[in-house]
């Protein structure tokens, strides 16, 4: 078939291609996981090189599993784990030093202190709309150049090139020809100015970073650059680019200010479009760039989570309470409710609204009687209550209560937590039909620049509900089951720190 676009999602624990027609539906795709690497408590880190040869490795077995060859890919568009920071050698395009993953805190002591300089804070938040927190990659890339032998000379020199994963990608697609990055990528740094759209001098000083080894900041529905020979899909464009997120909120159509998704991941992402200017958190979200086109700029207001699909994970190789991912949902549904058992799965801290960095995972209210099936349920329970804090913060900030939320990632296929989410919530819970939404913005980022769709019109009519899950749970039984979960968050802020 010909007119096919081709979306990379590069995610935290695997790679993913997705074919994808002009109908927006899929026609074949293939993943690979690939190693996690925690070699000290609160690190973590990816081998770039692992990462590149997963992504690249994935595009045949989509294009077969589609019956369409690399002939017919009209566009290529790039979704990725955004804050993980990669530092790599411009002439050989090999890494450094590991990547540091998003999830990583070893530079929270390092941030702390920071924060302590006068005005540092207010700073970060106005200019780049963040809180100062190890989970941005300007802290992780200053410590790179810190502590990788020769690394900040060579960095100013222009020897060294820094990108988020987006830009390791071009740069290896494009056999080094290109070194950018898109806004929505930029915008999670802390390096980036929401208001001027570039590079802010005062944060490059704050967080000691030289500009030289900054990648160009770009659209993220345009032509980049093209495939290098000698690679699957030689010569076809790389046209679209945004972080994940932003790609699912895109994927998901909330085109409309007030819209509003959630992406259940290894995190959990809750992103509102606020249209055409940033809007301040006043209860500590994050304002982002949700996406810039030619003839449109729109921001957003973020919840992260940190945690989500990542306890079922711990769940499987941590306790081996269950052998498949897709497990989860029977054995907690195998029990009739938690009783009584609260988890926090605090396990890299806690993120918005709370950004507690010493936060740690907690499970309380366990008996004798307690079984697996009470903590898979309350784990997966667990994601439901950080994101209904996540909601409360952003309909306080938005002045207007969610009208509903739509919701995609793989754990939005387990109907039981989406019940759930609606009965916290209080509001409805919609799935669409095709969940892998945030691969399906890339490519329709990409589209866009390609002239495949016409316009955001006919990308939002492409949107069809699969499931739409209603609040059935009472004002009373819900409000009793906030409470106590507030007193388990209680219990885990601040645990490393006491």
């Amino acid at each position: 078939m010909s007119d096919v676009v081709l979306a990379l999602d590069q995610g935290t624990t695997s790679s993913r291609a997705i074919v994808f027609d002009p109908g927006g539906n899929i026609l074949g795709s293939a993943h690979k996981e690939f190693p996690q690497s925690y070699p000290r408590p609160g690190w973590v880190e990816h081998d770039p090189i692992e990462i590149w040869s997963s992504q690249s490795g994935v595009v045949s077995e989509a294009l077969a599993a589609a019956n369409t060859s690399a002939n017919d890919v009209h566009a290529i568009g790039i979704t990725n784990q955004r804050e993980t920071t990669v530092l790599w050698d411009r002439a050989t395009l090999q890494p450094v030093a590991p990547a540091i993953v998003w999830q990583d805190r070893r530079t929270a002591g390092e941030v702390a202190r920071l924060a302590q300089l006068d005005g540092a804070e207010d700073l970060v938040r106005e200019r780049s709309g963040l809180v100062m927190d190890a989970y941005f990659s300007a802290s992780k890339l200053a410590w790179l150049l810190d502590h990788v032998e020769g690394a900040r000379a060579r960095a100013e020199r222009g020897e060294l090139a820094f990108g988020t994963v987006d830009s390791w990608l071009v740069a290896r697609l494009t056999r080094g020809e290109v070194h950018v990055t898109d806004v929505s990528n930029a915008s999670r740094t802390a390096l980036f100015n929401l208001h001027t759209l570039d590079w802010d001098d005062d944060l490059l000083a704050l967080w000691n970073v030289p500009r030289q080894v900054l990648p160009e900041i770009r659209g993220s529905s345009e032509v980049y650059g093209h495939v290098a020979s000698g690679l699957p899909c030689a010569g076809a464009p790389i046209a679209g680019i945004a972080g994940d997120q932003q790609a699912a909120t895109f994927g998901q159509a909330c085109f409309s200010p007030g819209q509003a998704k959630n992406t259940y991941g290894t995190g959990c992402f809750l992103v509102l479009n606020t249209g055409e200017h940033p809007v301040a958190s006043q209860h500590r979200l994050l304002t982002t760039v949700a996406w810039r086109r030619p003839d449109e700029l729109r921001y957003a207001l973020e919840g992260s989570i940190f945690v989500a699909g990542a306890v079922v994970q711990w769940l499987r190789d941590g306790l081996g309470l269950i052998r498949r991912s897709e497990d989860v949902e029977a054995l907690a549904t195998s029990v009739p409710d938690t009783g009584g058992v609260y988890l926090v799965p605090a396990f890299a801290g806690l993120g918005a609204p709370h950004w507690d960095p010493y936060a740690r995972g907690t499970i309380v209210g366990m008996t004798r009687g307690t079984t697996a099936g009470h903590i898979a349920r309350a784990a997966l329970e667990g994601i439901a209550y950080q994101a209904f804090d996540v909601i409360q913060a952003m309909e306080a900030d938005a002045g207007q209560p969610l009208a509903e939320l739509r919701v995609d990632g793989g754990a939005s296929r387990n109907d039981h937590l989406m019940q759930f989410q609606a009965d916290m919530l209080g509001v409805s819970v919609v799935r669409p039909r095709i969940t892998e939404t945030t691969a399906l913005g890339a490519a329709y980022l990409a589209g866009l620049a390609t002239k495949l769709w016409s316009g955001p019109d006919e990308v939002a009519a492409q949107w069809r509900e699969d499931r739409r899950f209603d609040p059935s749970m009472d004002d009373d039984e819900r409000q009793e089951r906030l409470t106590l979960w507030g007193h388990a968050l209680e219990r885990a802020k601040g645990w490393e720190a006491r």
